[in-house]
């Protein structure tokens, strides 16, 4: 399942303004959850007349859709998707399936651990390092997920972050321990809205650290993005479109079978692993919930409950953030 661990008037293709939930397009320069410290900047990676996007909300059909697309295309399949890139959580992901995998081969799926901490930043070499691959080849590149972060970073690369501030760092964590991440999640809604509209409340380290590159630049985390559109990005990405009741309706049928398949028992395993789920993974809806239900502070109807409806939250911030792209085709399914 994609996840959204997922935007000021900039150049074309930037979603103007707008917070997450609202009817709006999301503002510039979100999702923020995959920054860490001293990370680098990054250029976008070189796209070109080979290169093709398929994107829409979690849940719209995009991995079957893409197999015959990809065949069409001569192409093969980069995943944009922040959770598929974790090895063992396959049935909260709906990652592609093994012969779905089979029939088209998919890059940057099952690279990490878990418990791994894995950026933007770094899928972004992978994704270069996969286009590669394919070039080698003779072989088209097509992009596919919803992830917005992901999709952001491959259109417009990302501008330098700050290092570390182990002394701010550090009073912010102790505010944490004492009052609670949401205290300061609080105050991230004030300096970074669309920061705060993308991290969860209680994801203390990636509040943290938006908070420190907001107190140490002057500027939010949320504007980390360079400012220089792709504009073949625009032109060759393909939105699959569902009215929005039967959207829901195939959200809430997902995510029962996701319970009834295991999710559970996928999660306690992932837990038991060395590493453990980390704490990018453990925010996905349907692990959260899942390990909550685990540690018995919600039993099952709850947590289908809880996932559906964070799901739908995320297929809506999808949706809005996508609608700003007036050049993609819109795909009916």
């Amino acid at each position: 399942m994609d996840a959204d661990r997922t935007r000021s008037t900039t150049a074309p293709g930037t979603p103007p303004t707008g917070g997450a939930g609202t009817s709006g397009p999301p503002p510039a320069g979100s999702p923020t959850l995959a920054c860490h410290a001293a990370e680098p900047g990054h250029p976008a990676p070189q796209l070109g007349d080979d290169c093709w996007f398929l994107s829409g909300p979690t849940a719209s059909g995009k991995s079957a859709l893409a197999i015959p697309l990809a065949r069409r295309l001569g192409a093969e399949i980069v995943s944009v998707d922040s959770m598929a890139v974790y090895r063992g959580l396959d049935i909260g992901t709906a990652k592609p399936t093994p012969g779905q995998q089979a029939a088209v081969p998919h890059h940057v799926v099952n690279v990490v651990e878990a418990g791994a901490t894995y950026s933007v930043a770094r899928w972004l070499d992978d994704a270069a390092r996969a286009m590669a691959d394919c070039r080698s080849r003779g072989r088209g590149v097509l992009f596919v997920g919803g992830t917005p972060l992901y999709l952001r970073a491959l259109r417009d690369g990302l501008a330098p972050l700050p290092p570390a501030d182990p002394d701010l760092r550090q009073r912010l964590a102790e505010e944490a321990a004492a009052s609670g991440p949401e205290a300061l999640h609080a105050r991230l809604a004030v300096i970074d809205p669309p920061a705060a509209a993308r991290i969860h409340p209680r994801d203390a380290k990636r509040i943290i650290r938006a908070l420190e590159v907001a107190e140490t630049t002057g500027r939010p985390l949320s504007h980390a993005f360079a400012p220089a559109p792709n504009p073949l990005f625009e032109s060759r990405l393909m939105i699959v479109d569902l009215p929005r009741a039967t959207l829901y309706e195939r959200i809430d049928r997902r995510v029962e079978r996701m319970f009834a398949e295991g999710i559970v028992e996928e999660t306690r395993a992932a837990r038991a692993r060395p590493g453990g789920i980390g704490p990018t993974a453990r925010q996905a809806a349907g692990y959260a919930e899942a390990i909550e239900l685990i540690e018995g502070r919600i039993d099952l109807a709850a947590a289908v409950q809880r996932t559906q409806q964070r799901t739908r939250q995320l297929a809506k911030r999808q949706l809005t953030w996508l609608r700003s792209f007036s050049a993609a085709t819109w795909i009916a399914a």
